[in-house]
């Protein structure tokens, strides 16, 4: 069983930043899956926003360029979102996906953390 849960959402003004995680637990080689998170707003369809490959190479959608990091840590079985200087249209449910791409193939979500950007 592998479990991936999502902390670190919550309310923030525009400007302002958060760092979500994402820790995996259960039968999981971390280091062998591409990680990635996706949003998705009220009305809207599930968007990818970042992804870091197995190998440590990172991309973004274009929306979020400059403005957010995504990381890893394998030993911690971590991955991480950096958002700085937030925007409303930020606001959305973040969720966290662990996607093997290689061998026997594995995907598996998060139950997702919601980040609201408002004054």
């Amino acid at each position: 069983q592998v479990q991936l849960v999502e902390s670190g959402g919550g309310w923030v003004q525009p400007g302002g930043s958060l760092r979500l995680s994402c820790a995996a637990s259960g039968n999981i080689i971390f280091r062998l899956y591409t990680m990635c998170w996706y949003r998705q707003a009220p009305g809207k369809q599930r968007e990818l926003v970042a992804t870091i490959a197995s190998g440590d190479g990172t991309d973004y959608v274009d929306s979020v360029k400059g403005r957010f990091t995504i990381s890893r840590d394998n030993v911690k079985r971590t991955a991480y979102l950096q958002m700085n200087n937030l925007k409303p249209e930020d606001t959305a449910v973040y969720y966290c996906n662990a996607d093997k791409r290689i061998g026997v193939l594995r995907n598996y979500w998060g139950q997702g953390t919601q980040v609201t950007v408002s004054s």
